[in-house]
């Protein structure tokens, strides 16, 4: 299988994830009046294929006992378990956040919820799995924690939605960025095992990075059969819907759902193939930088700042700052391990 055989590598790897994650509700957006109960089929399935496209292909490279298929067949029951749980949570996380998106924006939902998955779960992955200097990781996370402070604040003098609006909409985001934090730990288990050894490419019984990409979005396409029916039925946002609307929908509106699994599914692919160089409590912090992408395509594409107040736009600037050194500092406390 391809894995980074160096730092620079590892850390494009986990760049153009961060591009990836925070680019693929632009699909989402691209729809007109159509609802994100019924989008996230077409999403939770492009996931999944994306990520047996990568399995199979850079996977498999080359053959051998850690290919894809080989490595599943030798891998511990309890990792593929924890894999597929961490995708089934994150589903859960993930269409909240698409929820949120829909009611507060991309600029605002992003960094709220993301921000909060990003300081639970770089922590819990690093207790699982300590690597890289432990100062370093915390003060990056503490600055991206700045970041979520400040987009905060920049929705809050933007002026835009009501005061209930706002409520609901940032208790969608937390409890979406909460239940986002957790899957990082599992799947960290599932990929080092219960006895991690640095020169092994694969611990024994452990995951490869690709089989746990497809375990994991294997276990987020099974959520779909269970948590999306529920909110179809009891919508967060307006009336419920029916399964009726997927089927009458536009061809393009079901492209742009994969499309979007597609890009969200490539970034997590390239997410754990980074770490293991680099570790996944680091390979995730970066990777988790991501609000700054998704505000770049709020602000600029979506104009979701439109006619704001000075002040919001100088908290914005200061977001873009803390996150630029967040993304600084975690690279750094791989150098400094």
């Amino acid at each position: 299988m391809y894995v980074p055989a160096s730092f620079a590598t590892a850390l494009l790897l986990t760049v153009l994830c961060t591009f990836c994650w925070g680019s693929f509700a632009n699909t989402f957006k691209l729809t007109k009046n159509y609802r994100f109960e019924l989008y996230y089929w077409d999403y939770g399935l492009g996931i999944f294929l994306v990520s047996l496209g990568y399995a199979f292909t850079l996977g498999s490279m080359g053959g051998g006992h850690f290919s894809f298929l080989p490595n599943l067949r030798q891998a511990d029951t309890i990792f593929l378990f924890y894999a597929a749980l961490g995708g089934f949570i994150f589903n859960i996380a993930n269409v909240l956040l698409v929820a949120g998106i829909e009611m507060v924006g991309l600029a605002v939902a992003f960094p709220l919820s993301i921000g909060i998955a990003l300081v639970e779960g770089t922590a819990l992955s690093y207790l699982v799995h300590p690597q890289g200097s432990a100062r370093l990781l915390a003060t990056g996370v503490l600055m991206a924690l700045v970041a979520v402070v400040f987009i905060g604040m920049a929705y809050a003098t933007r002026g835009a939605e009501s005061a209930v609006s706002s409520r609901k909409g940032t208790m969608v985001c937390l409890v979406s960025g909460l239940l986002m934090g957790v899957f990082a730990p599992l799947i960290t288990k599932a990929t080092q095992g219960s006895h991690p050894d640095a020169s092994l490419m694969v611990s024994a019984g452990a995951l490869s990075p690709y089989s746990a990409a497809v375990l994991m979005t294997f276990g987020a396409f099974l959520c779909c059969f269970v948590f999306n029916p529920i909110l179809m039925r009891k919508p967060l946002a307006g009336a419920p819907v029916s399964i009726s609307g997927y089927f009458s929908a536009p061809a393009n509106y079901h492209a742009l759902g994969l499309l979007g699994g597609a890009i969200w599914g490539t970034g997590t692919v390239f997410n754990f193939v980074a770490a293991r160089f680099v570790g996944l409590p680091i390979s995730y912090a970066i990777g988790q930088a991501s609000p700054m992408i998704a505000t770049l395509w709020g602000v600029l594409a979506w104009h979701e700042f439109r006619g704001a107040r000075r002040k919001s736009w100088l908290y914005l600037a200061a977001m873009f700052i803390a996150y630029l050194l967040a993304l600084a500092l975690i690279a750094l406390a791989y150098r400094a391990r």
